[in-house]
């Protein structure tokens, strides 16, 4: 997406989990005022769903799908 440097943040956290294994994982954070040109502003009304979630069967084919590529 069309953002500038200084509105992203990223960390890639790791530390051993509950289980005593090494965990990883990402944490991206783009400044508010960055997104309102994109309709997605916290404050915006587009950024909020407005309509209902597809059904579970779409959800599971997308997934099957993402696997086998």
């Amino acid at each position: 997406m069309p953002f500038p440097p200084e509105a992203v943040r990223w960390d890639a956290p790791c530390g051993i989990g509950p289980g005593g294994r090494w965990q990883c994982w990402f944490d991206v954070r783009i400044d508010a005022e960055a997104l309102r040109p994109l309709g997605l502003h916290p404050d915006q009304p587009t950024s909020a769903a407005n309509g209902p979630s597809p059904p579970g069967w779409w959800h599971a084919e997308a997934e099957r799908l993402a696997r086998r590529h």
